[in-house]
C-alpha cells in the first residue's frame, strides 16, 4: 500500500507493517484494511487494494524494487517508485486505494521512463503520459478496479516492445542470493554496465537490489518461526548484528519491532 503523503520513518507505537511482496490477504485490526492477489496478467504482479478507516495509522512500506500504477479516490492516478527505505504512508480517512505492483525490472517498460527517475518517488500519472493518463482517468471512472489498472499496464507493455528480459533476469539472480560478480557474470556484464542497467531497471544499483531482496528472503524466514541467529545466517548476513544493523537502515526499526508489527 502506498500513499501520497510521505512522512520520516518512525518507531512510532502505532504503526502497521506493509511489505508489498507476497501474496495472501491481510486484515489490518490497527485501522486499514488491504487486500492482494496475484495479477495472472503480468507474471510476479501483484493486485491489491485498501480503505483506511478514521482511526488508521501510518503504514510503513518496506523498499522491494517494485513500481506500482496507483489509484487513490483523493488523488487518482499515480505512479509509486522504488523507494530505497522503508517509507511512512498516510491516507484520510475513508480512503480507497487500489493498484497493480510491477515487480523488479518491468515498471520502467510499463511507464516509459528509468525507474531512478521515480525512485523515492510518488508522481501523478499524466506528468508521465500526459492526455493519455487524462482520457484514462475519463476511461476508467470513479472506483476502478486493481485489474483495470493491470489492464493498463499490459497494453502499455504491448505497444512499448514489452520487457527487458534482463530486468527478471537479475533480479531472480539476487533474490535467490548469488551475489552482485556472480550475477554480472551470468548475464554476461561487466560491473559498470550491470550498475548501470539496474539503476535503469530497478532505480539503484545491483548492491542496493540484493540487500533489499536479502532482507525479505530474511524477513520470510523469521514469520516462519525461524530464531533470528540462524535467520541471520541462512540469509547471507555475517551475524545477527549484521542482519539487525540491515534492517535498521532499510525498515527503520530493529527486527524485533518489524516483526512484532
Amino acid at each position: 500500500m502506498s500513499g501520497l503523503l510521505r512522512c520520516p520513518s518512525s518507531s512510532g507505537s502505532r504503526v502497521a507493517t506493509v511489505s508489498r511482496r507476497g501474496g495472501r490477504p491481510v486484515a489490518w485490526q490497527a485501522g486499514t484494511v488491504y487486500r492482494e492477489r496475484p495479477a495472472g496478467v503480468i507474471d510476479a504482479a501483484v493486485l491489491w487494494a485498501s480503505e483506511s478507516r478514521p482511526d488508521a495509522p501510518p503504514t510503513r512500506v518496506l523498499p522491494d524494487g517494485c513500481l506500482d500504477l496507483l489509484w487513490s479516490s483523493r488523488s487518482g492516478l499515480l505512479v509509486a517508485g522504488p523507494d530505497r527505505t522503508a517509507q511512512l504512508s498516510v491516507s484520510a480517512p475513508g480512503e480507497r486505494w487500489r493498484g497493480v505492483r510491477l515487480p523488479p525490472g518491468v515498471g520502467p517498460a510499463v511507464f516509459g521512463v528509468p525507474a531512478d527517475e521515480l525512485r523515492d518517488r510518488r508522481v501523478p500519472l499524466d506528468a508521465l503520459w500526459g492526455r493519455d493518463a487524462v482520457r484514462l482517468t475519463e476511461q476508467l471512472g470513479a472506483s476502478p478496479t486493481a485489474a483495470a489498472l493491470a489492464a493498463i499496464a499490459v497494453d502499455r507493455l504491448a505497444r512499448g516492445g514489452g520487457v527487458d528480459p534482463l530486468g527478471p533476469r537479475v533480479a531472480a539472480l539476487l533474490a535467490a542470493g548469488a551475489t552482485v560478480t556472480a550475477t554480472a557474470a551470468e548475464v554476461d556484464l561487466g560491473p559498470r554496465a550491470l550498475h548501470r542497467r539496474s539503476r535503469t531497471l530497478f532505480g539503484y544499483g545491483p548492491k542496493t537490489l540484493a540487500r533489499i531482496l536479502r532482507l525479505h528472503r530474511a524477513l520470510a524466514l523469521a514469520r516462519r518461526g525461524v530464531g533470528l541467529a540462524e535467520v541471520a545466517a541462512r540469509a547471507g548476513y555475517a551475524d545477527q548484528a549484521h542482519f539487525t544493523r540491515d534492517v535498521r537502515d532499510l525498515a527503520g526499526v530493529a527486527p524485533t519491532t518489524l516483526l512484532a508489527r
